[in-house]
């Protein structure tokens, strides 16, 4: 994770040869949709579980809830043929909940399972043994998770650190990344699950979430915490790839240059030796016009579920 200079942090993550051959037949370019066993895509595409995050007063409590729920969603955080692939924690647990309908060739049993410890993804945890488990729901009930949340003890740190490190061949996180995907994951609740049970996935998500990543991003430069504002800006220029696949169609022609540019000024701030609160100046400048663009684009995006059934239909 270190500098963040490498090869892996591009606006599209480059899938493995292994996720090709779990893509699916309808829309391949869609990472969402590579690992999906499911009677009905369009749901699947269009809808995600509802969070059941709980809330708090003190400010870097939330401010370290949100770094790990943006590191969640982040495929470079688990490194190794994850990150190649386009995995991340978020792809089987939905919105910090759980996929069903989550099906990787040699992960997965049935849809909804996962094998954690599997060569696939482990060199350190592979045990030649095709076990599959059914992956848990985060907010689900605490008697039922295997491992403890008591803030007082290690265990939930302890745990998530061995997922990356040696589930999936991940290299050392930044202490405040372990640390706020370890409250993110303390964060959801069951008393927290109010309202609807599914959301809508949509641009303004996706697009708030960049927001949000840069200005953490260039909070923690500030503070001289420069491998989390690394991961942060990797995480944004990720995030910015899942918004350019939605708009892998024809009348995508112009979102997808601007969704370009803005990943690559983000990519030359994580790469520049120094960074200071004045690297993001012209990016924040040119960021809201951008985002107006891609509005007024949505409505010919795969974020449209019009758009995803005619692409449906096509394939």
């Amino acid at each position: 994770m270190g500098t963040g200079k490498g090869p892996a942090r591009v606006l599209i993550t480059s899938a493995a040869a292994l996720a090709c051959a779990a893509a699916s037949p309808s829309l391949p370019s869609l990472r969402d949709a590579r690992w999906l066993q499911t009677p009905d895509l369009l749901a699947d595409l269009t809808k995600q579980p509802s969070e059941c995050r709980s809330h708090f007063s003190d400010q870097n409590r939330e401010r370290s809830i949100e770094i790990g729920r943006i590191a969640f969603s982040d495929p470079l955080l688990l490194g190794g043929q994850a990150a190649r692939a386009g995995l991340s924690c978020s792809a089987c647990h939905s919105n910090g909940r759980t996929n069903v309908h989550f099906h990787f060739p040699g992960l997965s049993g049935a849809p909804g399972t996962a094998d954690v410890t599997s060569s696939i993804m482990s060199s350190h945890r592979g045990d030649g043994i095709f076990n599959p488990k059914a992956i848990p729901d985060l907010a689900g009930d605490p008697a039922k998770l295997k491992v403890s949340r008591d803030v007082t003890r290690a265990d939930l740190a302890n745990f998530i650190h061995g997922l990356i490190t040696q589930e999936f061949d991940g290299a050392e996180p930044p202490k405040t990344v372990l640390d706020g995907v370890v409250a993110y994951v303390r964060s959801l609740t069951p008393s927290s699950c109010r309202g609807p049970a599914t959301t809508p996935i949509t641009l303004f998500g996706f697009l708030d979430d960049v927001e949000k990543a840069v200005l953490l991003a260039r909070d923690e430069f500030a503070d001289g915490d420069e491998p989390t504002g690394r991961v942060l800006l990797g995480a944004a220029r990720s995030t910015l790839g899942r918004i350019d696949e939605r708009f892998e169609v024809p009348e995508g022609v112009d979102a997808r240059r601007v969704l370009r540019e803005a990943s690559d000024e983000l990519g030359q701030i994580e790469r520049a030796e120094t960074v200071t609160s004045a690297s993001f100046d012209d990016w924040n400048r040119k960021w809201p016009g951008r985002v107006r663009l891609l509005r007024l684009s949505e409505p010919r995006s795969l974020f449209s579920e019009a758009m995803l059934r005619r692409e449906l239909r096509a394939n």
